[in-house]
């Protein structure tokens, strides 16, 4: 009899064991199924949600230094004829990937028939320097997130577009050794009554900028960027020179009559320069920013 119901009793205690076993591995099965469900949820999430968080926008101030140079009737090699140039820029960082910038540029642009290769350019002898004032407003675009301050992305290619107003004023220097105005002179006959249609062109216009470059962040703070652009322009008067020679109108006088053609060998109507593409003028140089602290009043950095 006490042997049957140890026998009973061993039965019922493997039975229990073997529910409770059967139980836990059940529950530590879903319990793991889950937490892993959860961990992947995580690492879909948590990065974005950091991302967002660690992000804060930011302003930066520069200075940029490089060079600038135009293409147009009296030049049309690249690189050729680069002047000094600077700015001084305000940069809005809105995320990691874009960025208002508003730029204050002064640059310069010239170029020398004399100093040409080609017959007709040296029988032309035109030249002309221009200084340029120009304020522009952009849109970055970073290829890859960029922070500055940051270890992980530190930095990116990126590119860039906007619009600009600028002013230009074209000049060139006489028999006498003066730098003289040209638009006044109106030297393809502009505002003469020999040729009505042509008036003067205005010395304030509006731009196009476009280019690209790369940033690298230096330090918490600082950045610097190199880059390139170009300008699109909607005149063809950077030079003072577009369509045809204008003889000598009667509202000519000895001035004009030389910074027209300074040869003094070529016809009226006679081919001057090519008002079918209008000028471009460029921009390359090295961009040095400081990010500043947004969260307290005045200049402190972060």
């Amino acid at each position: 009899m006490i042997k049957e119901i140890n026998n009973s009793f061993t039965k019922q205690l493997i039975k229990i064991i073997f529910v409770k076993h059967l139980f836990y591995k059940k529950m530590t099965r879903t319990t793991h199924i889950l937490k892993s469900t959860l961990l992947l949820i995580c690492i879909c999430i948590l990065p974005k949600t950091v991302s967002s968080q660690l992000f804060k926008p930011n302003t930066e101030l520069g200075v940029k230094g490089g060079f600038s140079y135009y293409t147009g009737d009296l030049n049309s090699n690249h690189f050729s004829s680069a002047n000094p140039a600077v700015s001084f820029i305000v940069r809005r960082n809105i995320d990691r990937r874009f960025s208002l910038k508003a730029e204050i540029a002064l640059l310069k642009i010239d170029a020398d028939d004399r100093e040409s290769d080609d017959i007709i350019q040296l029988d032309r002898g035109l030249h002309f320097r221009s200084s340029i004032q120009e304020l522009s407003s952009q849109i970055e675009f970073n290829f890859l997130p960029y922070e500055v301050g940051s270890v992980l992305y530190d930095w990116t290619p990126f590119i860039f577009s906007g619009i600009s107003i600028y002013n230009f004023n074209p000049q060139a220097e006489n028999s006498n050794g003066q730098w003289v105005d040209l638009q006044p002179l109106g030297t393809e006959g502009q505002g003469t009554t020999a040729y009505p249609d042509r008036k003067k062109y205005s010395r304030t216009q509006i731009a196009i900028p476009m280019g690209g470059g790369v940033k690298i962040s230096l330090n918490d703070n600082l950045n610097i960027a190199f880059s390139f652009s170009a300008r699109k322009t909607y005149t063809d008067y950077l030079d003072d020179v577009s369509t045809t020679y204008p003889g000598t109108p009667t509202e000519f006088g000895a001035s004009n009559i030389e910074m027209s053609d300074p040869t003094y060998t070529h016809a009226k109507d006679e081919q001057r320069g090519n008002e079918l593409k209008d000028d471009w003028y460029y921009y390359s140089g090295i961009t040095i920013s400081f990010r500043l602290n947004n969260d307290t009043k005045g200049c402190n950095y972060e």
